[in-house]
């Protein structure tokens, strides 16, 4: 070989890197690198594509499992006799366990093979959430186990399968793909709940919709060991001697390098504040919107199993059409945005938030002056205002305006929420150098799901428990109880917002100490000042400093 990089070899170029998709691209002439230098990776880019289809497709059985007992809570309430704060605790066992597993599987997402670790997890949620459906009621106990072992396997998966799509595509494909990977958190929430509720309808029994989803999950774990690769660790982004060459750093390095990480930080904060609201809200709202119907006088209580399954459909069906609508239009307007400020994605992550925060607390404080029960519902905000059943007409059809309009206000919530999910995700990968991401994903998972929707769902419950303690039984006390334990979200939304804000500020020099080759963090301050200098002509120059 000569002695210029820049000649090519046998075999390819010495010094290339894929580009998205398999594609190559030079690194430029120079001196040789050293022998630890790795040999080129290469994937042709039907394969990546493929590859991004298969994991999308995992994505959406790991987000309806999340969902698929809250769409037929009544059911499993009834069913176990448990109370609200119990059946909140059902889902806090679920996230507990997920966060307490996501570290694990971090660190070993970052040390062996992703697609084994992966292959492991899709085993272990489907095999417990099967055995969980012939579970007798006098064995609650063991229903919650079930559902703690599902979230272990689903920690495997949120974890690790972003890293793979980061290390097949870059930049704007890789925030394409991200979005398209992302659209399926609402998607696969939205399904748990059709779900649930349809085949509860069709079989009379709420066990049947958690023994279909293994056959579904059967295909999938097939599918990831046939088609999906696993590439090294920042093929994408020419750092194959990070990946590759060199000593691998211990846990905690990547643990103290992540927590000097500000853009990390703060965004991680941002994400917890979304969690806490989306499992509160997200959990309890077709109970929700059963007992404001049964307040209404539309719908009759429920007294024995199978209870009406209505709402679930009808609530899952909007949760998947504002969510796909909601992650395209966040990832568009990111990548457009990114263009002219390349503080795009925190910004726009923080404007969905602050706009959301107002209208839910207003909601929630207004409604009881106006002598209303209110309805809420918002995966970012959403706001029903619902009257007391009247008995004349005109009142009858003044609550039908109102359900109208609630529901714009429920879908726009929705949408706003929805925008975020591939964004946040986007700034991750974008801020941490690619030997540290699984376990940035796994610390992000942990401490959100730690501060968010672990505890959420458990206090919501807990605290419409106490204050019916001290009401009279009527349903009407039980609505107003379940929704007056939504206050505090919408502040928790306000300060994710500001969470955001304070990530734009470090944005622009975590992202430069990320495309520095070695530990990510640079040499010197001129090193760092020249990498933010770049950072800033990109949007007008349309070239990226790792560009030769």
């Amino acid at each position: 070989m000569s002695a210029e990089c820049g000649e090519p070899g046998p075999e390819g170029l010495q010094g290339w890197s894929p580009g998205p998709g398999g594609h190559s691209e030079a690194m430029g002439s120079g001196p040789c690198p050293s022998p630890s230098t790795p040999t080129p990776w290469r994937l042709p880019r039907w394969r990546a594509y493929v590859a991004a289809a298969v994991l999308c497709y995992i994505n959406l059985l790991n987000y309806m499992n999340w969902f698929i007992i809250a769409g037929v809570l009544l059911d499993v309430q009834k069913f176990f006799q448990i109370s609200d704060s119990d059946a909140g605790l059902l889902q806090t066992v679920f996230v507990g366990c997920l966060l307490l597993s996501a570290p694990v599987f971090g660190y070993l997402g970052d040390r062996h093979s992703r697609k084994a670790t992966l292959s492991l997890g899709i085993l272990l949620w489907s095999g417990a959430g099967l055995s969980s459906s012939f579970i007798s009621p006098r064995y609650s106990w063991l229903f919650f186990l079930s559902r703690g072992v599902v979230g272990t396997g689903t920690a495997s998966y949120s974890t690790i399968a972003p890293t793979v799509l980061g290390d097949l595509f870059v930049r704007d494909q890789r925030t394409r793909v991200l979005a398209i990977f992302y659209i399926f958190i609402p998607v696969g929430s939205g399904l748990g709940y059709v779900l649930g509720s349809a085949v509860t309808e069709l079989t009379g029994n709420w066990r049947w919709a958690l023994r279909i989803m293994p056959c579904l999950e059967a295909v999938a774990l097939t599918l990831l060991i046939v088609l999906v690769p696993d590439p090294p660790r920042g093929a994408a982004e020419k750092q194959g001697v990070v990946t590759v060459g060199g000593p691998r750093s211990t846990w905690c390095e990547d643990v103290k390098y992540l927590g000097r990480n500000w853009s990390f930080v703060w965004s991680t904060l941002g994400v917890t504040a979304m969690a806490f609201v989306t499992g509160a809200l997200g959990f309890w709202a077709p109970k929700f919107l059963f007992e404001a119907r049964v307040v209404h006088g539309l719908q009759l209580p429920c007294f024995r199993e199978p209870c009406n399954s209505q709402d679930s459909l009808i609530f899952g069906i909007l949760t998947v059409m504002t969510g796909v609508v909601g992650v395209i239009l966040g990832a568009e307007a990111s990548r457009r945005y990114k263009k002219v400020n390349s503080r795009a994605e925190p910004l726009i992550c923080a404007a969905s938030l602050l706009a959301a925060a107002p209208c839910l607390y207003l909601a929630l404080i207004l409604a009881p002056t106006t002598l209303l029960a209110s309805y809420v519902r918002n995966l970012g905000v959403g706001v029903f205002t619902l009257q007391p059943c009247r008995a004349s007409r005109a009142e009858g059809a003044e609550v039908s305006r109102s359900r109208a309009e609630a529901m714009v206000f429920l879908a726009l919530g929705e949408l706003l929420l929805s925008c975020n999910w591939a964004v946040v995700a986007d700034i991750l990968l974008s801020v941490v150098v690619p030997r540290c991401r699984g376990t940035a994903e796994a610390l992000q998972i942990t401490v959100g799901h730690i501060l968010g929707d672990a505890g959420s769902p458990y206090l919501t419950g807990l605290i419409s428990s106490a204050l019916r303690a001290g009401r009279p039984d009527s349903y009407l006390q039980r609505f107003l109880s379940l929704q007056q334990s939504f206050l505090c979200c919408a502040f928790i939304i306000a300060l994710g917002g500001g969470c955001f804000l304070l990530t734009a500020l470090h944005l622009e020099r975590d992202q430069a100490q990320a495309r520095q080759p070695g530990t990510g963090i640079p040499d010197s301050q001129d090193v760092n000042s020249k990498a933010v200098e770049s950072e800033r002509l990109l949007p007008s120059t349309g070239a990226s400093p790792e560009d030769p």
